[in-house]
């Protein structure tokens, strides 16, 4: 987590300039992502909230979201990481909805992405997705891929 610690105190102070807040559902990454930016003194002054979302149980329980919410989508694409940072965003009245979900490794996930798959999306007053495709199974390498990516997605959209 050291590596992410400048990009997370960056986008904190982005976030914090701007007096903005934020919520986090990420799966692959594991926290990490809300760990990274919670590292950052005063933290209590932008994020609200965050959730491991990485089953179908946490998915019901922390987004409210059923099987009948993902018709027509399935998890670790883009439109679902779209559907649950618009979820985490209304549910926690944040200004900022972060979501990641993906493959890690060192093998796929059960929906045929292959590992160092992610999908990574930010919604607020505009909407950005991205996918990230590292080629490796390294399970913790690719965990650290996926949160500075989706704390890189945080900084360019709030620069």
């Amino acid at each position: 987590m050291e590596a992410l610690l400048p990009q997370a105190a960056a986008v904190g102070n982005l976030l914090r300039a701007k007096h903005h807040k934020i919520a986090v559902a990420e799966s692959s990454t594991g926290g990490l992502i809300s760990s990274a930016l919670l590292a950052v003194p005063g933290a209590s002054d932008y994020f609200l909230g965050g959730a491991v979302v990485y089953t179908a149980k946490s998915r019901l329980i922390f987004l409210g979201l059923g099987d009948a919410d993902l018709t027509g989508m399935r998890p670790s694409t883009e439109a679902y990481a779209l559907l649950a940072a618009r979820r985490v965003r209304e549910r926690f009245e944040s200004d900022w909805g972060l979501a990641e979900t993906g493959a890690t490794g060192p093998t796929g996930n059960r929906y045929g992405d292959k590992a160092g798959h992610s999908c990574i999306a930010l919604v607020g007053p505009i909407e950005r997705a991205i996918t990230i495709e590292t080629g490796s199974g390294d399970r913790a390498a690719n965990m650290r891929a996926f949160a500075a990516a989706a704390l890189d997605l945080l900084a360019t959209v709030l620069a």
